[in-house]
């Protein structure tokens, strides 16, 4: 089975195949190696910075406390669907292990995001923020953050307050929600 894919990367070129006769009975001993070669991956560039440069000038446009309940509203939303797209069995019934998938599904959406737990206050910690400068030259960005976070919540767990003490945009190294 395995030798079969073998020489099909063998076939386009990736791998170089030694054939090596040990006796006259049998097949002959085949050994792959990589293939040098200079192959290269070219990525399309990425405009996130763009989409939330222009998602925080438009939400500058409103009054300060309804932009920040539209954005909020609009992460609270987005964190619905994602925990409903969960398969069913990933419904949590902590609150320790809820934090903890939300953690995880913040880092696959670019936040590099950890929980943690100390003295009864759990929290997460999102190292990075898929936003940007946008997030620091527009703080009201933050609330998708928190909305993200309180969607996924009451979906995996029930309804929470999470509180957003520390972000990126207020100068922080990285943004903090306690739970």
């Amino acid at each position: 089975m395995a030798r079969h894919h073998l020489d099909k990367l063998a076939a386009a070129g990736h791998l170089v195949v030694d054939i090596q006769r040990e006796s006259k009975a049998g097949r002959p001993s085949k050994r792959y190696r990589s293939a040098k070669s200079d192959i290269t991956f070219e990525f399309p560039a990425r405009h996130d910075d763009l989409m939330g440069t222009l998602l925080g000038r438009a939400l500058a446009l409103l009054p300060p406390e309804e932009a920040d309940r539209l954005a909020e509203e609009v992460g609270h939303e987005y964190g619905l669907h994602l925990a409903a797209e969960m398969a069913p069995g990933d419904a949590h019934r902590s609150l320790h292990s809820a934090v903890a998938t939300v953690a995880e599904t913040l880092t696959s959406h670019g936040f590099a995001a950890h929980s943690e737990g100390t003295e009864g206050q759990l929290r997460i910690v999102s190292e990075h923020c898929p936003f940007g400068q946008a997030a620091i030259d527009h703080p009201v960005l933050c609330a998708i953050d928190r909305g993200l976070v309180r969607g996924m919540l009451a979906g995996l767990y029930g309804e929470t307050a999470p509180e957003l003490t520390g972000s990126f945009a207020t100068g922080q190294s990285a943004c903090t929600t306690l739970v």
